[in-house]
């Protein structure tokens, strides 16, 4: 009994003082997913990419907004929101204590404006990342097609398919009457 009672002492406390001290943490270890607003760009990989639907993206039309939100309650901390984001807007903290006394207190939103189509008003995409795209396409100056596809930015997918339309018809016609000069 002497001998056990003393090996206990010798080999010290097997177990921390968590929660009655802090629990140390490491360097790399995935804690709490923070969200940077200022840097998202609301494009929603994170929400795609969450195996428990943790993070969502909710868009209100008429409202013309777009509302992120994460529910700490679901998050697994698996990181995945980390590794898809294209700015890096998130990124796992060492924080995993998350303990709150209401279930509302777990969520956490942001909200974006949505783009406007600069033809028919109707919004598409978060405006943000239409600006992001717009930064990129500029930093490539030179290339007529990059410049075209700047100022088509503002443009809603649906009016590019009508303006394309109206592209193509024309220049079928153009074919077809170079075609009828021929004969």
């Amino acid at each position: 009994m002497l001998k056990t009672l003393r090996n206990i002492l010798k080999t010290g406390d097997a177990t921390v003082k968590y929660p009655f001290a802090p629990l140390h943490t490491w360097p790399d270890m995935r804690g709490k997913p923070e969200h940077d607003a200022i840097a998202c760009i609301a494009c929603g990989a994170c929400a795609v990419a969450c195996p428990p639907n943790a993070i969502q993206m909710q868009t209100d039309l008429r409202a013309g907004t777009t509302m992120w939100s994460i529910d700490y309650g679901r998050c697994i901390f698996c990181g995945r929101c980390e590794e898809v984001c294209p700015l890096s807007a998130i990124s796992l903290e060492s924080e995993f204590e998350l303990a709150v006394m209401r279930k509302d207190d777990l969520i956490e939103t942001c909200t974006y404006q949505l783009q406007a189509c600069s033809e028919c008003g109707e919004y598409f995409a978060p405006r943000k990342e239409v600006d992001y795209a717009v930064r990129l396409l500029s930093s490539m100056p030179g290339n007529p097609e990059v410049e075209e596809a700047a100022q088509l930015a503002s443009v809603c997918p649906t009016c590019k398919r009508r303006r394309d339309a109206v592209a193509a018809k024309a220049a079928d016609d153009a074919h077809a009457k170079a075609k009828g000069g021929e004969a």
